[in-house]
């Protein structure tokens, strides 16, 4: 008797888990495995939300790290550079939660190069993944939000969808492109529970900005601590870099009720670059 009271204790402890799960908002974070998109993921995960990883490197330890929170994640292999396996992505999120909540679009790739020198597939890949990817993933977020009656889309963009550095050229036109289409969308979306907005942030050590630093120090035969200091004095008037941390944050600030009414900003977190 006892034994069958305890199965019966642990299997409605199990059910009621489940269901708990089932109920959490669901999250679908792009360029999620590592850099800002995991710091965003594991924000967010702590804050309970069901979460979709998405991206390239290692997906293990990624939902391992996220899994830690006691929330549901998954990941879902998408190269979004290509239109087709976006919508596949939205329809397994669909099939697996029945619902999506959130959509963080994060996935960025970078190039440096001056504009003479620009490969075309460079910007092609560039603005594939940084510009378009977003907006074919808000065209079919948007009827699974509609249809649920709330949702929430942020995009990560940059203080380069702001302002300009040399060599940048591709990510600079994607990014500022990140921030007109942030506009636009929270514009069509003005009078709904759906709101857009952008995060603008300045330099995160993330595994694209130490790879930038090393290819500095490489060129300059300095140090990577060296070049790493000169690289954030040289933007931010603060001196210290932005953590995913704080990024996260912000996310789960624009997901807030706090946020309803913030429609189309873009929330910059930048150490005062962009103040000078």
């Amino acid at each position: 008797m006892r034994m069958k009271k305890t199965f019966v204790l642990f299997f409605s402890l199990f059910l009621s888990f489940n269901v708990a799960l089932a109920g959490r908002k669901v999250a679908l974070i792009t360029g999620s495995v590592s850099g800002i998109g995991l710091g965003i993921a594991m924000e967010m995960a702590k804050g309970g939300y069901g979460i979709v990883l998405n991206g390239f490197g290692d997906v293990d330890s990624a939902v391992t790290q996220v899994s830690t929170f006691g929330t549901r994640v998954t990941y879902i292999n998408a190269d979004l550079k290509d239109p087709r396996q976006i919508a596949s992505m939205f329809q397994a999120i669909v099939s697996t939660f029945g619902r999506l909540d959130v959509l963080v679009n994060n996935a960025g790739i970078q190039y440096v190069s001056p504009i003479e020198k620009m490969p075309i597939e460079k910007w092609n890949d560039i603005i594939a993944v940084n510009l378009t990817a977003p907006f074919i993933a808000i065209q079919h977020a948007l009827p699974i939000f509609r249809e649920g009656g709330h949702g929430r889309i942020i995009n990560i963009a940059s203080t380069h969808g702001l302002v300009a550095s040399v060599d940048k050229l591709a990510y600079v036109a994607a990014k500022h492109g990140v921030i007109g289409l942030t506009k636009v969308v929270a514009l069509e979306t003005a009078q709904t529970n759906i709101t857009c907005n952008a995060i603008c942030p300045g330099w995160v050590l993330t595994p694209l900005v130490e790879k930038q630093i090393s290819d500095r120090a490489e060129q300059k035969g300095a140090t990577i601590e060296d070049e790493k200091s000169a690289l954030v004095s040289e933007k931010h008037p603060s001196q210290q870099f932005v953590t995913v941390e704080q990024i996260g944050q912000a996310v789960l600030f624009l997901c807030s009720p706090a946020a309803d009414q913030m429609r189309g900003a873009s929330l910059v977190i930048d150490g005062g670059w962009t103040a000078q």
